[in-house]
């Protein structure tokens, strides 16, 4: 994968700020997925962590580049969700791998560089681990860097989000993301950015996974159940066995495709007989539906009841 180019003004002030010798003891990279802060991450710490940096880009053939390539730099941590006892990942990071955490940067760097963290998803620490986390954060040692990855930055608490320096990616102008997708060998390119509300990472996911006939299907349902030719609970069940996240993200777009047909006197596509006002909830609550995938609700009855509602 080609460099992201809308990833260019957040590199050039990092670097500015390094050769001043004022980076942030902690960064916050956020955005939504697929705009690359993860890529952007990983370029980011294998700078800091070479021996012999151009510019902030790692050599590639120092002692450092070799020990991160090969997943074994001493001076690097990766913390991500644990396993619990019975060997299932968990779902959240917990205050004890915080505290382990806290243990090992008290201790001197091993290779007399930087030490490099990055939690992720920085989102998913529970309010224990929050809290274990922000001693760490006020009290950092010398030549130690934390950088937090967030889809979603506002489940974190004010007061870690206080304490780092925020780098936010947004969605690039259509014109740079269609250009880089061409470079990426995408061939529908300007269809698929249309189905990721312009989004390019997720553009080139979906276009490589045939979600765009993902999108397609999902449009077919909800004109079905729109004309009272379709099951609300045989479509909940065929989008929960398959991307289920993903096909309520096609919905709300096509939801929010009928509300502008609707605002410009056109016929809505879908052929939706839901109100613009119902339109906008319905939109909303797809939204929400996504999020409350992951938490303790059943799914299915999360899905059969938005669906019930556009039918």
């Amino acid at each position: 994968m080609s460099a992201m180019p809308w990833h260019e003004e957040h590199w050039s002030r990092l670097q500015a700020r390094r050769e001043r010798g004022a980076l942030a003891h902690a960064l916050l990279l956020c955005g939504a997925p697929g705009l690359g802060k993860r890529q952007f991450a990983q370029r980011f710490v294998r700078g800091l962590l070479c021996t012999e940096p151009v510019r902030g880009e790692a050599c590639g053939h120092c002692r450092g580049c070799q020990l991160t390539a090969a997943g074994s730099h001493p001076d690097r941590v990766e913390l991500t969700f644990g396993l619990r006892r019975d060997g299932t990942p968990r779902t959240e990071i917990v205050v004890d791998q915080i505290r382990e955490l806290s243990a090992r940067l008290a201790l001197r760097s091993q290779l007399g560089g930087w030490q490099v963290v990055t939690i992720d998803p920085a989102d998913a620490m529970n309010a224990a681990a929050a809290n274990a986390l922000l001693k760490t954060l006020e009290e950092p040692a010398a030549q130690t860097m934390l950088i937090l990855l967030a889809d979603a930055p506002w489940r974190l608490p004010a007061t870690i989000r206080s304490r780092c320096q925020r780098i936010e990616f947004h969605l690039p102008e259509p014109a740079l993301a269609l250009a880089w997708l061409q470079r990426e060998g995408v061939a529908d390119g300007r269809a698929a950015l249309t189905a990721s509300g312009g989004n390019p990472g997720l553009a080139m996911q979906w276009a490589r996974q045939g979600a765009l006939e993902q999108r397609t299907e999902v449009r077919r349902d909800l004109a079905a159940l729109a004309g009272g030719r379709g099951q609300a609970t045989e479509v909940a069940k065929r989008w929960l066995d398959d991307e289920p996240a993903q096909r309520l993200w096609f919905a709300a777009q096509a939801a929010a495709d009928e509300l502008r047909a609707r605002s410009l006197g056109d016929r809505p596509p879908l052929g939706s007989a839901l109100d613009a006002t119902a339109l906008g909830d319905w939109h909303d609550a797809s939204n929400r539906t996504r999020d409350g995938l992951r938490g303790p609700l059943r799914p299915d009855l999360l899905l059969l009841e938005l669906l019930s509602r556009w039918r």
